[in-house]
């Protein structure tokens, strides 16, 4: 059994700040109080302990009150992805058999029409029945409920537990320290685990987490160059805009900013590098829905010496590569540990979530001799043209070293000499001829691997939580 976070945060640390938003802050206490109302008030509208509901919202101090309401409740709760189609929404509210969805009035509309909702502002104006809030938790009991970002196929609706979320925390902080000062923002959306993994750290370390309502560039830069914050997680197209923020208004990150833990994907070695010139300390990270945020972290010391790395596993976590124990041998990679989900609901719950207790990530990477993992690619998004392997990640890398261009993505189409060829979609910084492109990666790739083609676009398309999906690259093609 363990304390009810909640609770047991505001009894330690009371008068300490828990949440700011916009110039607004609010007390582990002043937290505590809301949520508890909160949970009253669900509970007048015929929310019970242990249901399973879905919630939806943009990042708002409004979200996280439910969201800890919920807890105190112990529902499961869905989170949803405000960002994707109606479609897409409803298989997941169907899939997991949810009684309701308790969604901010202004996303309402993006709900189908025949779903059960329950807005923000009827529970905020709702009678209170109180109950006991229940001071313990278990280990097992699932918290959260969140559907993998769906890049290939169906989404599979994943459980996080209890003692998922605390064994992440706990792994993190052996790795990245702590301190009363520590102040993390929260830029990434709640929905994703990136950003509920800093709710959860801030409940259990009892830190400060800053609040943006959608990551906001010139922000970012003022947080970061004067010590306002000293944590926030990025992936790299945010890396990318923080990095030409301070560049461009020739800013450095403040002595008093500790870490930005990069995700998502493998980041370009160059955002590194330009990190180093802004003093901006990056960590890249490596994690996923499944193992409620990270399994590997590259440790500041590290940083220069093995660039371009995801780290060693967590003190708790275990990774290997599958079929070989040879260093620097390319397979998928495996993990192993306490923050491994137990398994998903609705159409895949009876598929198991290990195999002889191994997660199969469906990423490829190797180990080096000394034991850091490097993240090559997704397996599903592998090009294989004539017998030969690509990963769009390294040919996404090397355009990405151009100065032109802003963004790259990379996906392989079909091709009745090779099977597949790669294909490379670009969003500029400055105007540039796709045939110096070309050239540039000639010199750089091996020739199986420059793009047989290059198209200029406006965006790349990306999932709510900021990944590229190279499948629906090919959508780009007018």
């Amino acid at each position: 059994m363990y304390p009810n976070w909640i609770l047991q945060r505001a009894y330690l640390t009371p008068n300490r700040i828990g949440l700011t938003f916009e110039g607004e802050s609010w007390s582990f206490e002043q937290l505590k109080q809301i949520s508890v109302t909160r949970a009253y008030q669900l509970t007048s509208l015929g929310i019970e302990e242990g249901s399973r509901v879905a919630i939806m919202g943009q990042n708002h101090p409004r979200l996280i009150f439910m969201i800890l309401a919920c807890m105190h409740l112990k529902c499961e709760m869905v989170l949803l992805n405000r960002k994707l189609s109606k479609e897409e929404l409803d298989y997941q509210i169907k899939d997991a058999k949810v009684s309701v969805v308790i969604v901010d009035e202004e996303d309402e509309h993006l709900l189908p029409q025949k779903v059960n909702k329950l807005p923000f502002l009827k529970v905020e104006e709702s009678h209170e029945t109180p109950i006991e809030i229940s001071e313990q938790w278990t280990l097992d009991q699932t918290t959260s409920i969140m559907y993998t970002s769906g890049t290939t196929g169906y989404p599979k609706g994943v459980r996080q537990t209890v003692g998922n979320h605390k064994e992440s925390a706990v792994s993190s902080v052996l790795n990245i320290g702590l301190s009363e000062e520590d102040v993390w923002l929260c830029a990434v959306p709640i929905f994703h685990i990136s950003g509920f993994s800093i709710l959860i750290r801030s409940l259990l370390y009892g830190n400060e987490v800053k609040l943006y309502r959608k990551f906001d560039t010139e922000g970012t830069i003022s947080d970061i160059s004067t010590g306002r914050i000293t944590h926030i997680s990025v992936v790299a197209v945010m890396l990318e805009r923080i990095l030409h923020g301070l560049e461009e208004k020739g800013l450095e990150a403040s002595p008093k900013f500790k870490l930005a833990l990069a995700g998502g994907g493998p980041i370009p070695k160059n955002y590194l590098l330009r990190a180093q010139k802004v003093k901006l300390s990056v960590s890249q990270t490596y994690g996923m829905t499944e193992t409620s945020s990270q399994t590997a972290t590259l440790s500041n010391e590290d940083a220069l010496r093995k660039l371009g790395s995801s780290g060693k596993p967590l003190f708790f976590n275990q990774i290997k590569i599958a079929d070989t124990n040879e260093p620097f041998v390319e397979g998928e990679i495996l993990i192993r540990g306490p923050h491994v989900t137990p398994g998903y609901i609705g159409q895949f719950e009876h598929k198991n979530s290990t195999v002889d207790g191994w997660l199969h990530t469906g990423d490829i990477g190797y180990i080096d001799d000394e034991g850091y993992l490097y993240v090559v690619d997704r397996r599903t998004d592998l090009i294989i043209s004539g017998g030969e392997n690509i990963y769009p990640a390294e040919i996404e890398g090397v355009l990405m070293a151009h100065p032109a261009v802003k963004e790259a993505g990379v996906c392989g189409i079909e091709d009745t000499t090779w099977g597949q060829v790669p294909i490379a979609f670009i969003v500029l910084n400055e105007s540039v001829r796709k045939e110096e492109l070309l050239d540039y990666c000639i010199g750089h790739l091996a020739k199986y691997k420059v793009p047989k083609e290059v198209y200029f676009v406006e965006q790349l398309p990306r999932n709510g939580s900021n990944k590229l999906m190279r499948r629906k690259l090919k959508e780009l093609i007018h």
